[in-house]
């Protein structure tokens, strides 16, 4: 009959009892004899605890016992669960030390452990030293070369089992099915699939999950929409697999519809599911519908994980919209999230890309630890804004506090060097790279430095440090050069510049439209005409321009000559108006770059109607009494409109924030961020 104590014990175990509780009256024991001992290093892994499994196992040798096979083996799955490496080799010596080597459980436990822990030699030498080998054992080791990405070796394991005339199970079958997805072969997949047709296995659901993710994998989703709809059990598990290769074959409509069957059905959803779909939708480029989805998803009752969160927050970004952004970051502060450093980072990250730069440094300087990323996550949002100055700082302040700079930390800061025209210091640092921080420059530190030269008007010293690279000059660096050869009119260092660029990046259309622009304003129109017809015979299109805002809760999208706002009349009146004052301002309109066919009024016009002007005068219209507004645009903002968009700032007396792809322009007072460099 048991003790007092150890009774109390047992009835303390979860998943009945508290494990907190557990603990406290097996300290009571005396001399816990090897089945506590094993019954307290089960719960705490089960309890989702193994590293205290782990230490309750060190214990337990502090204090002479002995384990048996039971306890090897419970300690053997918790160390799996831990994924520890140089833990899984201390534990498997064990095992060999108290004569379990040949132990057929123990060792089918080991060959598992190892998988976790990624370390294929390992689980081999397990495997090796069995005397007597079941299913388990080869379906462990196959599962073992996938998960350490060696899906040849799996295939190999799988083909010597059926050789050995062992008979595999639907685990073994959808643990070697993703070695098939691994190396999209589809014949050795469907090769599996008639094996698993013959044998009657096809209706398990995670058979039917491993085959639908390999035929999608494979390209062949018409095959994997015949498994799916051929499974009579289906489940979220398998839903999930179905929608995630629709996502990725572009049929999103398809997913949702899935999605929604699922919703229907009486299976709750749990975080897989909505986190499937919202990433799916992310994606796809549907931002509105993967925000949607994620209030739907709060509204059911499920509340987002950290995958939610890290996952949804790019489509704030890809929306600019900083109002969902702060929902979000409400839902993590009542979440409890804003402990862990990757919620963190993207936290600051979303603030930066959506303009509101304050913000960004809010959630920076609260954050308990910051690594790496999170520096360089900060210094890089500082350098997007033009705060050069703001990212040396904070490189010093990252230094001090002994957090090291990788390649990333001086592309940021030198991309900073470069925005507020800081040569020497830029060029201070890039030199520092190797001699004090022990790294190598890469192609686009070298570009930073190039952009940083060229901004600067010191073009032939841009050039020449292209000319030094100890690698391929980069598209970066000869497009940096280009874009300079713009502001400074200097027409033969950018036929240089353009020539390698059209070589470079022969399918970018941007190169060639800034090139023709470039000769266009210099008169030089045969040659400007050659670029175009170059672009046309090479069959290369020009991305449209678009641009767009958030106002409330909706996001308003604008093109070129746009007249479909519901407030499009208001738009054009305003832009009328707005006009005479910005010429009596001293505004000139630039039409050197208008279509050469149009008189000098319909050239006027024509550049009222550029999107980010649209969006720039509905966001005005619509302020609401704020006192900013943010625009964001897919292409570089244009040379008149940064022009006009500085005059309608200082007349209306808003800040306005525009994004473009390199970089944030604040006009305010009429002036802008950039100092008319871009």
């Amino acid at each position: 009959m048991l003790s007092k104590p150890n009774s109390q014990f047992l009835r303390a175990l979860p998943p009945r009892g508290d494990i907190r509780r557990a603990r406290q009256l097996f300290d009571e024991i005396p001399n816990p004899d090897i089945q506590s001992w094993t019954l307290l290093i089960t719960a705490y892994k089960k309890s989702g605890f193994p590293e205290e499994a782990l230490k309750v196992y060190e214990e337990l040798g502090e204090r002479k016992v002995l384990p048996d096979q039971l306890a090897l083996l419970s300690v053997t799955k918790a160390c799996a669960a831990l994924g520890n490496l140089i833990k899984a080799k201390g534990i498997h010596q064990d095992v060999i030390r108290f004569g379990y080597r040949s132990d057929l459980l123990l060792g089918n436990a080991l060959i598992d452990m190892y998988g976790k822990c990624k370390y294929a030699q390992g689980a081999r030498d397990v495997f090796d030293n069995l005397r007597a080998k079941d299913v388990i054992s080869w379906t462990s080791m196959s599962s073992c070369y996938v998960n350490c990405k060696l899906p040849r070796e799996a295939l190999m394991t799988f083909r010597e089992m059926r050789l050995k005339g062992v008979r595999p199970n639907p685990v073994t079958l959808s643990s070697v099915l993703p070695a098939c997805s691994d190396l999209k072969s589809l014949n050795l997949g469907r090769e599996i699939h008639g094996y698993i047709v013959r044998n009657g296995i096809h209706d398990n659901v995670y058979v039917s999950s491993a085959l639908v993710d390999m035929y999608a994998t494979c390209s062949s989703i018409k095959q994997a929409e015949l498994v799916f709809n051929s499974t009579h059990q289906s489940d979220y598990v398998l839903c999930n697999v179905i929608m995630s290769a629709y996502f990725s074959n572009g049929e999103c409509d398809k997913a949702l519809r899935i999605f929604d069957q699922l919703r229907k059905g009486r299976t709750k959803l749990n975080h897989d599911s909505w986190n499937s779909v919202i990433g799916g939708c992310i994606q796809s480029g549907r931002t509105d519908k993967a925000l949607q989805i994620l209030h739907e998803m709060q509204q059911s009752g499920v509340k987002p994980n950290k995958i939610t969160i890290t996952s949804v927050l790019p489509a704030c970004i890809d929306l600019g919209s900083i109002r969902r952004g702060k929902e979000i970051h409400g839902c993590l502060l009542r979440h409890l999230f804003l402990e862990d450093e990757t919620v963190f980072t993207a936290l600051v990250f979303m603030y930066a890309k959506c303009g509101d730069l304050e913000l960004s440094k809010r959630v920076f300087y609260v954050m308990p630890e910051k690594d790496t990323i999170a520096w360089n996550t900060m210094i890089i949002g500082n350098s997007m804004h033009g705060k050069g100055e703001e990212a040396l700082l904070l490189f010093r302040e990252m230094a001090s506090s002994g957090v090291k700079p990788n390649s990333v930390t001086f592309t940021g800061v030198l991309s900073g060097c470069s925005h507020s025209q800081l040569v020497d210091k830029g060029l201070m640092i890039f030199y520092s790279m190797r001699k004090v921080h022990g790294i190598e420059p890469d192609s686009e530190h070298y570009s930073c430095m190039v952009d940083a030269l060229s901004r600067a008007g010191r073009l032939e010293q841009a050039y020449n440090f292209i000319q030094s690279m100890p690698m391929k000059p980069s598209a970066g660096a000869w497009g940096a050069l280009l874009g300079a050869c713009r502001v400074y009119k200097n027409v033969e260092m950018a036929r240089a510049a353009g020539e390698q660029l059209l070589e470079i990046e022969p399918e970018n259309a941007g190169n060639y439209v800034l090139l023709s622009n470039i000769f266009e304003a210099a008169k030089l129109r045969e040659e400007a005409s050659k670029i175009r017809k170059l672009m046309r015979e090479r069959g290369i299109i020009k991305v449209p321009g678009c641009s767009w805002i958030q106002v409330k809760d909706k996001v308003h999208t604008f093109v070129v000559g746009d007249k479909n706002n519901a407030q499009t009349a208001d738009i054009y009146r305003f832009l009328t108006e707005v006009g005479e004052k910005m010429r009596l301002a001293g505004y000139l309109p630039c039409t050197d770059l208008v279509g050469q066919d149009l008189d000098a009024e319909e050239k006027e016009y024509s550049l009222c109607n550029h999107s980010e002007r649209l969006a720039a005068a509905f966001g005005i219209l619509n302020l609401d009494g704020a006192s900013s507004i943010r625009v964001f645009k897919n292409l570089r903002i244009c040379g008149d409109c940064h022009n006009a968009i500085q005059y309608l700032a200082k007349i209306v007396g808003v800040q306005i924030i525009v994004r473009d792809p390199l970089r944030f322009h604040h006009f305010k007072d009429g002036l802008c961020s950039c100092s008319d460099f871009w």
